[in-house]
């Protein structure tokens, strides 16, 4: 399998997902503020709001605005509006996140979304977690810091959050919430993948830069997954290239021993690997390969090891995609629910 739902089940599943998300937001949303709409600005502020605004980022580059963004099966967890940067420039390029360092999370914020008008304000707020798959709100998430901003009609408002003391963990997913009274959530449940896609103010940003040097050197990646259902459920890890594969990488995933032997329990499926060690798998074929049937309990995020490695130096960087595939809200459905874009570049290898 790759990172989309199965050709035949594409359609049904859009369907499916579609409706089964429209029922949550009629509940959700029953109290939602829209255009027209008073909306009280807090207790004690004598004072209301008479109109709803619309500050939104982008999922994707394709994405304007709208709810849900229609990319499911697309890097929708790969932001392009937001970049971790050393600096406070706005021109920098998003990088990994140095353990014990500052960063600055940049972020680009529009007020021309299509369900308000005029100036918005609200707050800012990013969070992080273990980089990989899927993760669940809120309790996966960690607060990094918050802003509080006007986002003006027109153009686009930049601003950035300090991350002092970046954790040792060293690599991350960056979520970021744009909260505002008069711009609400139009749904809000466990699965960020969801959240994400349903909510123009939430964005995603997953991405990883891994440097590999030739000569066989490792580089290792942590990958955690989730499950946003109350059952166990069975996920997919899938590696496709963004573009050509990248020539000569060694890719292998450590399930390390509980996860392994529950992907042995669950038939040991899969498509385009092999097992080389007693709880590691390779993903051997460069175009398309998945380690299936993985099952993850409700509750805990365990954390995969991925190592990176080649004989001989790459050319160039190249794009590869790992996602985690499986339910989003019930048994037996098969959606993208989380990943990384990794960005796999010449180099020498480092941390």
């Amino acid at each position: 399998m790759n990172a989309s739902v199965p050709r035949g089940r594409k359609a049904v599943a859009r369907l499916l997902f579609g409706a089964a998300l429209a029922a949550l937001m009629a509940v959700s949303t029953g109290g939602a503020a829209t255009a027209g709409t008073t909306v009280d600005a807090g207790p004690g502020s004598g004072s209301t709001v008479s109109s709803r605004t619309d500050a939104y980022l982008k999922d994707t580059s394709s994405d304007v605005g709208f709810e849900p963004h229609g990319a499911i099966l697309s890097s929708f967890f790969n932001s392009p509006d937001v970049k971790v940067c050393p600096n406070t420039s706005p021109g920098c390029v998003h990088s990994n996140p140095v353990v014990g360092s500052t960063s600055y999370i940049h972020a680009n914020l529009r007020a021309n979304g299509p369900y308000g008008a005029g100036v918005s304000f609200g707050t800012l707020k990013a969070y992080y977690t273990t980089s990989g798959g899927g993760a669940n709100w809120p309790g996966d998430w960690t607060p990094i810091g918050s802003r509080t901003i006007a986002v003006a009609p027109g153009g686009v408002t930049s601003t950035f959050i300090t991350w002092p003391n970046v954790p040792s963990l060293g690599h991350f997913c960056i979520l970021l919430r744009w909260e505002s009274e008069t711009d609400p959530m139009l749904f809000e449940g466990p699965a960020t993948s969801i959240n994400t896609q349903y909510n123009n103010n939430i964005v995603w940003k997953n991405a990883d830069t891994v440097s590999v040097g030739g000569g066989g050197i490792i580089v290792d990646r942590p990958f955690a997954v989730a499950n946003a259902l109350n059952v166990a459920a069975p996920f997919d890890i899938a590696v496709r290239p963004l573009a050509e594969p990248v020539p000569g990488l060694r890719l292998v995933a450590d399930l390390g021993p509980e996860l392994f032997a529950r992907w042995q329990r669950g038939g040991q499926q899969g498509e385009g690997i092999r097992v080389v060690g007693r709880t590691q798998i390779e993903f051997a074929d460069p175009q398309r390969a998945a380690i299936k049937g993985i099952l993850i309990n409700p509750g805990e995020r365990p954390v995969l090891k991925l190592s990176f490695s080649a004989a001989q130096p790459l050319q160039k960087s190249y794009g590869l995609q790992i996602t985690q595939v499986g339910p989003l809200r019930e048994p037996g459905e098969s959606f993208v629910v989380g990943g990384v874009d990794y960005t796999i570049e010449p180099g020498r290898p480092q941390a």
